[in-house]
Protein backbone atom coordinates (compact mmCIF):
# COMPACT_ATOMS: atom_id res chain seq x y z
CA UNK A 1 0.00 0.00 0.00
CA UNK A 2 1.42 3.30 -1.08
CA UNK A 3 2.40 5.74 1.60
CA UNK A 4 0.93 9.24 0.78
CA UNK A 5 1.76 10.98 4.03
CA UNK A 6 4.34 13.18 2.31
CA UNK A 7 2.08 14.49 -0.51
CA UNK A 8 1.28 18.26 -0.23
CA UNK A 9 -2.32 19.21 0.40
CA UNK A 10 -4.36 20.40 -2.55
CA UNK A 11 -6.31 23.75 -2.56
CA UNK A 12 -9.00 25.09 -4.88
CA UNK A 13 -8.58 28.68 -6.19
CA UNK A 14 -11.60 30.97 -6.53
CA UNK A 15 -11.68 34.42 -8.38
CA UNK A 16 -14.11 36.96 -7.04
CA UNK A 17 -16.13 39.20 -9.40
CA UNK A 18 -14.86 42.81 -9.70
CA UNK A 19 -17.09 45.17 -7.82
CA UNK A 20 -18.42 48.36 -9.44
CA UNK A 21 -16.16 51.43 -8.88
CA UNK A 22 -13.47 49.11 -7.52
CA UNK A 23 -10.83 50.78 -9.65
CA UNK A 24 -11.60 54.18 -8.24
CA UNK A 25 -11.53 52.80 -4.70
CA UNK A 26 -8.22 51.07 -5.34
CA UNK A 27 -6.72 54.32 -6.65
CA UNK A 28 -7.99 56.29 -3.66
CA UNK A 29 -6.68 53.63 -1.31
CA UNK A 30 -3.27 53.74 -2.98
CA UNK A 31 -3.13 57.53 -2.80
CA UNK A 32 -4.27 57.51 0.82
CA UNK A 33 -1.64 54.95 1.68
CA UNK A 34 1.07 56.96 -0.03
CA UNK A 35 0.06 60.16 1.78
CA UNK A 36 -0.23 58.33 5.05
CA UNK A 37 3.26 56.96 4.67
CA UNK A 38 4.65 60.40 3.69
CA UNK A 39 2.68 62.17 6.41
CA UNK A 40 1.31 64.80 4.01
CA UNK A 41 -2.20 65.19 5.30
CA UNK A 42 -5.62 64.65 3.80
CA UNK A 43 -6.59 63.56 0.32
CA UNK A 44 -7.86 66.11 -2.16
CA UNK A 45 -11.57 65.80 -2.82
CA UNK A 46 -12.37 63.40 -5.64
CA UNK A 47 -13.64 64.95 -8.88
CA UNK A 48 -17.38 65.33 -8.99
CA UNK A 49 -19.30 62.99 -11.17
CA UNK A 50 -19.61 64.14 -14.74
CA UNK A 51 -17.02 66.93 -14.48
CA UNK A 52 -14.66 66.88 -17.48
CA UNK A 53 -11.02 66.29 -16.80
CA UNK A 54 -8.78 69.25 -17.72
CA UNK A 55 -6.30 68.24 -20.33
CA UNK A 56 -2.86 69.73 -19.86
CA UNK A 57 -0.79 70.59 -22.92
CA UNK A 58 1.89 68.23 -23.91
CA UNK A 59 5.29 68.91 -22.37
CA UNK A 60 7.03 69.94 -25.63
CA UNK A 61 4.22 72.31 -26.71
CA UNK A 62 4.03 73.94 -23.31
CA UNK A 63 7.78 74.52 -23.22
CA UNK A 64 7.75 76.05 -26.71
CA UNK A 65 4.97 78.48 -25.80
CA UNK A 66 6.65 79.50 -22.56
CA UNK A 67 9.99 80.03 -24.33
CA UNK A 68 8.45 82.25 -27.01
CA UNK A 69 6.65 84.31 -24.41
CA UNK A 70 9.83 84.83 -22.42
CA UNK A 71 11.73 85.85 -25.56
CA UNK A 72 9.00 88.35 -26.56
CA UNK A 73 8.91 89.87 -23.08
CA UNK A 74 12.69 90.06 -23.04
CA UNK A 75 12.80 91.89 -26.39
CA UNK A 76 10.11 94.38 -25.29
CA UNK A 77 11.96 94.96 -22.02
CA UNK A 78 15.23 95.52 -23.87
CA UNK A 79 13.65 98.06 -26.25
CA UNK A 80 11.99 99.96 -23.41
CA UNK A 81 15.23 99.97 -21.44
CA UNK A 82 17.14 101.30 -24.47
CA UNK A 83 14.61 104.12 -24.88
CA UNK A 84 14.65 104.92 -21.17
CA UNK A 85 18.46 105.09 -21.19
CA UNK A 86 18.43 107.42 -24.20
CA UNK A 87 15.79 109.64 -22.60
CA UNK A 88 17.78 109.90 -19.37
CA UNK A 89 21.00 110.74 -21.24
CA UNK A 90 19.24 113.44 -23.27
CA UNK A 91 17.79 115.10 -20.17
CA UNK A 92 21.08 114.93 -18.28
CA UNK A 93 23.00 116.33 -21.25
CA UNK A 94 20.38 119.08 -21.69
CA UNK A 95 20.86 120.14 -18.10
CA UNK A 96 24.66 120.09 -17.98
CA UNK A 97 25.95 120.36 -21.56
CA UNK A 98 23.52 122.66 -23.40
CA UNK A 99 24.42 126.34 -23.90
CA UNK A 100 21.53 128.71 -23.07
CA UNK A 101 20.57 131.74 -25.15
CA UNK A 102 21.20 135.26 -23.85
CA UNK A 103 18.69 136.30 -21.20
CA UNK A 104 17.13 139.05 -23.33
CA UNK A 105 15.73 136.57 -25.87
CA UNK A 106 12.84 135.34 -23.68
CA UNK A 107 11.20 138.79 -23.64
CA UNK A 108 11.02 138.85 -27.47
CA UNK A 109 9.22 135.51 -27.83
CA UNK A 110 5.47 134.95 -28.04
CA UNK A 111 4.00 132.39 -25.61
CA UNK A 112 2.75 129.12 -27.07
CA UNK A 113 1.45 125.74 -25.95
CA UNK A 114 3.06 122.33 -25.98
CA UNK A 115 5.15 121.91 -29.18
CA UNK A 116 3.79 118.37 -29.50
CA UNK A 117 0.09 119.29 -29.51
CA UNK A 118 -0.08 123.06 -30.22
CA UNK A 119 1.20 124.99 -33.26
CA UNK A 120 4.60 126.56 -32.61
CA UNK A 121 6.86 128.70 -34.80
CA UNK A 122 10.56 128.05 -34.20
CA UNK A 123 13.27 130.32 -35.59
CA UNK A 124 16.38 128.31 -36.51
CA UNK A 125 19.63 130.27 -36.78
CA UNK A 126 23.19 129.31 -37.66
CA UNK A 127 25.96 131.81 -36.95
CA UNK A 128 29.06 132.28 -39.12
CA UNK A 129 31.20 133.13 -36.10
CA UNK A 130 34.47 131.18 -36.23
CA UNK A 131 36.62 129.87 -33.43
CA UNK A 132 39.26 132.23 -32.04
CA UNK A 133 42.12 130.20 -33.54
CA UNK A 134 40.57 130.15 -37.02
CA UNK A 135 42.91 131.15 -39.86
CA UNK A 136 40.09 131.74 -42.36
CA UNK A 137 40.48 135.13 -44.09
CA UNK A 138 37.98 137.80 -42.94
CA UNK A 139 36.45 135.38 -40.45
CA UNK A 140 34.39 136.92 -37.64
CA UNK A 141 35.75 135.55 -34.34
CA UNK A 142 34.05 137.76 -31.77
CA UNK A 143 30.49 138.84 -31.05
CA UNK A 144 27.42 136.94 -32.26
CA UNK A 145 28.36 136.67 -35.91
CA UNK A 146 26.05 136.95 -38.90
CA UNK A 147 23.39 134.31 -39.31
CA UNK A 148 24.36 131.96 -42.13
CA UNK A 149 21.15 129.97 -41.73
CA UNK A 150 17.71 131.53 -41.19
CA UNK A 151 14.69 129.24 -41.25
CA UNK A 152 11.24 129.14 -39.68
CA UNK A 153 9.71 125.78 -38.70
CA UNK A 154 6.01 125.41 -37.90
CA UNK A 155 5.11 122.22 -36.04
CA UNK A 156 2.68 120.82 -33.47
CA UNK A 157 -1.10 120.39 -33.50
CA UNK A 158 -1.06 118.80 -36.95
CA UNK A 159 0.98 121.61 -38.58
CA UNK A 160 4.12 120.99 -40.58
CA UNK A 161 5.86 123.68 -42.64
CA UNK A 162 9.31 125.16 -43.22
CA UNK A 163 10.19 128.58 -44.60
CA UNK A 164 13.79 129.48 -45.49
CA UNK A 165 14.86 133.13 -45.61
CA UNK A 166 17.86 134.06 -47.82
CA UNK A 167 20.47 135.68 -45.61
CA UNK A 168 21.19 138.44 -48.14
CA UNK A 169 17.58 139.71 -48.11
CA UNK A 170 17.30 143.46 -47.46
CA UNK A 171 15.26 144.42 -44.36
CA UNK A 172 14.92 147.46 -42.13
CA UNK A 173 16.83 147.08 -38.85
CA UNK A 174 15.75 149.56 -36.16
CA UNK A 175 18.48 152.11 -35.58
CA UNK A 176 20.65 150.80 -38.44
CA UNK A 177 18.53 151.40 -41.53
CA UNK A 178 18.40 149.07 -44.52
CA UNK A 179 20.67 146.05 -44.00
CA UNK A 180 20.92 142.40 -44.96
CA UNK A 181 18.72 140.31 -42.68
CA UNK A 182 21.70 138.29 -41.40
CA UNK A 183 23.25 141.48 -40.01
CA UNK A 184 20.58 141.61 -37.28
CA UNK A 185 22.25 138.68 -35.51
CA UNK A 186 25.67 140.32 -35.71
CA UNK A 187 24.33 143.60 -34.30
CA UNK A 188 22.05 142.37 -31.51
CA UNK A 189 22.22 138.59 -31.40
CA UNK A 190 19.20 136.26 -31.55
CA UNK A 191 16.98 138.75 -29.68
CA UNK A 192 17.29 141.35 -32.47
CA UNK A 193 16.91 138.63 -35.13
CA UNK A 194 13.58 137.63 -33.57
CA UNK A 195 12.33 141.25 -33.50
CA UNK A 196 13.38 142.01 -37.08
CA UNK A 197 12.01 138.82 -38.66
CA UNK A 198 8.80 138.92 -36.63
CA UNK A 199 8.15 142.52 -37.68
CA UNK A 200 9.14 141.98 -41.31
CA UNK A 201 7.08 138.83 -41.88
CA UNK A 202 4.26 139.46 -39.39
CA UNK A 203 4.75 135.94 -37.98
CA UNK A 204 4.83 135.29 -34.20
CA UNK A 205 7.97 133.47 -33.09
CA UNK A 206 7.61 131.17 -30.06
CA UNK A 207 11.06 129.59 -29.72
CA UNK A 208 14.63 129.96 -31.00
CA UNK A 209 17.06 127.17 -31.87
CA UNK A 210 20.60 128.15 -32.77
CA UNK A 211 23.06 125.61 -34.14
CA UNK A 212 26.26 125.37 -32.11
CA UNK A 213 28.68 124.63 -34.93
CA UNK A 214 31.53 123.81 -32.58
CA UNK A 215 29.66 120.70 -31.35
CA UNK A 216 27.78 120.03 -34.59
CA UNK A 217 30.34 117.54 -36.02
CA UNK A 218 30.14 115.36 -32.89
CA UNK A 219 26.36 115.00 -33.39
CA UNK A 220 26.79 113.92 -37.03
CA UNK A 221 29.45 111.39 -36.02
CA UNK A 222 27.20 110.05 -33.23
CA UNK A 223 24.59 109.40 -35.93
CA UNK A 224 27.16 107.41 -37.92
CA UNK A 225 27.29 110.06 -40.62
CA UNK A 226 24.55 111.00 -43.10
CA UNK A 227 23.87 110.40 -46.79
CA UNK A 228 24.08 113.80 -48.46
CA UNK A 229 22.85 114.39 -52.03
CA UNK A 230 23.75 117.58 -53.85
CA UNK A 231 25.90 119.33 -56.39
CA UNK A 232 29.67 119.70 -56.44
CA UNK A 233 31.20 121.58 -53.48
CA UNK A 234 34.79 122.68 -52.94
CA UNK A 235 35.14 124.69 -49.75
CA UNK A 236 38.02 125.80 -47.55
CA UNK A 237 36.90 125.93 -43.93
CA UNK A 238 39.08 127.96 -41.53
CA UNK A 239 41.55 128.69 -44.30
CA UNK A 240 41.67 125.13 -45.68
CA UNK A 241 44.39 122.54 -45.23
CA UNK A 242 47.08 125.03 -46.24
CA UNK A 243 46.33 127.18 -43.18
CA UNK A 244 45.54 124.45 -40.68
CA UNK A 245 41.83 124.31 -41.47
CA UNK A 246 39.77 121.86 -43.49
CA UNK A 247 39.19 121.55 -47.23
CA UNK A 248 36.07 119.84 -48.53
CA UNK A 249 36.04 118.34 -52.03
CA UNK A 250 32.69 116.73 -52.75
CA UNK A 251 31.68 115.72 -56.31
CA UNK A 252 28.04 115.96 -57.35
CA UNK A 253 25.88 113.02 -56.31
CA UNK A 254 25.14 111.10 -53.10
CA UNK A 255 27.89 110.64 -50.52
CA UNK A 256 28.09 109.32 -46.97
CA UNK A 257 29.69 112.19 -45.07
CA UNK A 258 31.06 112.58 -41.54
CA UNK A 259 30.85 115.46 -39.08
CA UNK A 260 33.66 117.62 -40.49
CA UNK A 261 32.27 117.31 -44.02
CA UNK A 262 28.77 118.19 -42.82
CA UNK A 263 30.11 121.25 -41.00
CA UNK A 264 31.92 122.41 -44.14
CA UNK A 265 28.68 122.12 -46.17
CA UNK A 266 26.69 124.05 -43.55
CA UNK A 267 29.27 126.86 -43.33
CA UNK A 268 30.28 127.18 -46.98
CA UNK A 269 30.10 130.80 -48.09
CA UNK A 270 32.16 130.49 -51.26
CA UNK A 271 31.87 127.34 -53.35
CA UNK A 272 35.02 127.12 -55.49
CA UNK A 273 33.39 124.41 -57.59
CA UNK A 274 30.67 126.89 -58.63
CA UNK A 275 32.00 130.46 -58.25
CA UNK A 276 28.77 131.95 -59.61
CA UNK A 277 26.64 130.20 -57.00
CA UNK A 278 24.19 132.57 -55.29
CA UNK A 279 22.76 132.66 -51.81
CA UNK A 280 19.83 130.55 -53.04
CA UNK A 281 22.10 127.65 -54.00
CA UNK A 282 23.85 127.85 -50.62
CA UNK A 283 20.44 127.61 -48.95
CA UNK A 284 19.69 124.51 -51.03
CA UNK A 285 22.91 122.83 -49.84
CA UNK A 286 21.94 123.47 -46.22
CA UNK A 287 18.39 122.23 -46.72
CA UNK A 288 19.70 119.03 -48.32
CA UNK A 289 21.96 118.52 -45.30
CA UNK A 290 19.11 119.00 -42.81
CA UNK A 291 16.90 116.59 -44.79
CA UNK A 292 19.69 114.00 -44.74
CA UNK A 293 19.97 114.38 -40.96
CA UNK A 294 16.25 113.86 -40.43
CA UNK A 295 16.17 110.79 -42.68
CA UNK A 296 19.10 109.35 -40.76
CA UNK A 297 17.39 109.96 -37.42
CA UNK A 298 14.34 107.99 -38.57
CA UNK A 299 16.41 104.95 -39.60
CA UNK A 300 17.03 101.69 -37.71
CA UNK A 301 20.76 102.41 -37.45
CA UNK A 302 20.01 105.59 -35.48
CA UNK A 303 17.86 103.61 -33.05
CA UNK A 304 20.84 101.41 -32.35
CA UNK A 305 22.93 104.56 -31.80
CA UNK A 306 20.20 106.36 -29.87
CA UNK A 307 22.03 106.80 -26.52
CA UNK A 308 25.04 108.40 -28.27
CA UNK A 309 22.78 110.67 -30.33
CA UNK A 310 20.78 111.61 -27.23
CA UNK A 311 23.94 112.63 -25.39
CA UNK A 312 25.44 114.67 -28.27
CA UNK A 313 22.27 116.44 -29.46
CA UNK A 314 21.86 119.05 -26.66
CA UNK A 315 25.44 120.43 -26.92
CA UNK A 316 24.83 121.08 -30.63
CA UNK A 317 21.77 123.23 -29.80
CA UNK A 318 21.53 126.69 -28.23
CA UNK A 319 17.90 127.31 -27.33
CA UNK A 320 15.44 128.92 -24.93
CA UNK A 321 13.78 125.51 -24.52
CA UNK A 322 14.51 123.15 -21.64
CA UNK A 323 15.25 119.45 -22.11
CA UNK A 324 11.61 118.26 -21.75
CA UNK A 325 10.37 120.96 -24.15
CA UNK A 326 13.03 120.01 -26.69
CA UNK A 327 11.84 116.40 -26.46
CA UNK A 328 8.29 117.58 -27.17
CA UNK A 329 9.57 119.57 -30.14
CA UNK A 330 11.44 116.58 -31.57
CA UNK A 331 8.35 114.44 -31.05
CA UNK A 332 6.24 116.91 -32.97
CA UNK A 333 8.79 117.05 -35.79
CA UNK A 334 8.94 113.25 -35.97
CA UNK A 335 5.14 112.95 -36.17
CA UNK A 336 4.78 115.74 -38.75
CA UNK A 337 6.99 114.08 -41.35
CA UNK A 338 9.32 115.98 -43.68
CA UNK A 339 7.52 118.84 -45.44
CA UNK A 340 9.14 120.54 -48.42
CA UNK A 341 11.01 123.71 -47.49
CA UNK A 342 9.48 126.81 -49.01
CA UNK A 343 12.11 129.40 -49.91
CA UNK A 344 11.27 133.10 -49.89
CA UNK A 345 12.08 133.75 -53.54
CA UNK A 346 13.66 137.15 -54.24
CA UNK A 347 11.90 139.30 -56.81
CA UNK A 348 14.64 141.89 -57.25
CA UNK A 349 17.90 143.39 -55.97
CA UNK A 350 19.19 146.72 -54.72
CA UNK A 351 22.40 148.39 -53.59
CA UNK A 352 22.75 149.00 -49.85
CA UNK A 353 24.25 152.21 -48.42
CA UNK A 354 27.49 150.34 -47.64
CA UNK A 355 27.86 149.36 -51.29
CA UNK A 356 26.82 145.69 -50.94
CA UNK A 357 24.15 144.19 -53.17
CA UNK A 358 21.10 142.72 -51.41
CA UNK A 359 18.02 140.80 -52.49
CA UNK A 360 14.47 142.15 -52.33
CA UNK A 361 11.13 140.37 -51.99
CA UNK A 362 7.88 142.02 -53.02
CA UNK A 363 5.09 142.39 -50.48
CA UNK A 364 2.76 140.22 -52.58
CA UNK A 365 5.30 137.37 -52.82
CA UNK A 366 6.09 137.65 -49.11
CA UNK A 367 2.42 137.54 -48.07
CA UNK A 368 1.78 134.49 -50.25
CA UNK A 369 4.72 132.56 -48.81
CA UNK A 370 3.83 133.51 -45.23
CA UNK A 371 0.18 132.50 -45.70
CA UNK A 372 1.27 129.11 -47.05
CA UNK A 373 3.65 128.67 -44.12
CA UNK A 374 1.04 129.50 -41.47
CA UNK A 375 -1.54 127.17 -43.01
CA UNK A 376 0.93 124.29 -43.34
Amino acid sequence: MADDRHEPPRYNRYRAHRRPFARGEDELTAVAGARSRAGRGRLPPPPSAGSPRRRRPSGAGWRRWATRKRIALGVVGLLLGWLALSLALFLISSHFERTPLPGNVAATLDPAGNPLTSPNNILVLGSDRRQKDSLEPDAEKTGFGRSDTIMLIRTGGGHSARLSIPRDTAVEIPGYGLQKVNAAHSIGGPALSVKVIESWLGVPINHVVEVNFENFPALIDAMGGVDYTGGCIISRLDGGFARGGYTLRLPAGTHHIDGRQALAIARTRENLCAPNETDLQREEHQQALFDAMKQRLMSLSSFLRLPWIAWNAPPAIISDMSGPTLLELFGGLALSGTPPTRLLRPTGALMLPDGEEALTISEAAKRADVASFMSG
